[in-house]
């Protein structure tokens, strides 16, 4: 079953148990997919999927930061929430010693030395850690690899 397919499922047993919070939040994703689907004409695959999540989880990120900034905890909550529910779906996040040790194989890989070698790191580091580290924490690593 694709992962697309997964959250459909996870839809429909969210309805059937009542969890407004979760099948609202998980409608929310499917109409997302459905809007990619729709814009570029093309099938979703599972990577496809994933990268749209992470974009859902960023924003709904930001925006808990700004409720928080605002004073509006109730709402910050929800977006909480909603994170949670979609964080079910990614692949296993490396922690980071595990980054730490990706990233090194491919800085010699590349054959970075300095700062000025970042954009190199970082385009490799990207395709191969995909979905598995979060973009801002690779290119804090990175930074601190190549400093």
């Amino acid at each position: 079953m694709s992962l697309r397919e997964t959250v459909n499922q996870d839809v429909k047993v969210a309805m059937k148990a009542k969890d407004t919070k979760k099948r609202d939040a998980l409608r929310l994703l499917t109409s997302a997919f459905k809007q990619i689907e729709v814009d570029e004409r093309k099938e979703l695959s599972d990577d496809d999927v994933i990268k749209i999540i992470q974009t859902q989880i960023k924003r709904r990120n930001d925006a808990a930061t700004q409720y928080k900034d605002a004073g509006r905890d109730d709402l910050m909550q929800q977006e909480l929430d909603e994170i949670s529910y979609y964080e079910v779906y990614l692949p296993t996040q490396l922690t980071d010693e595990e980054l730490e040790n990706e990233l090194k194989a491919i800085v010699e890989k590349v054959g970075a030395t300095s700062p000025k070698d970042m954009g190199k790191v970082m385009g490799m580091a990207s395709k191969e850690l995909a979905g598995r580290a979060d973009g801002k924490r690779i290119s804090t690593c990175v930074k601190a690899l190549l400093a």
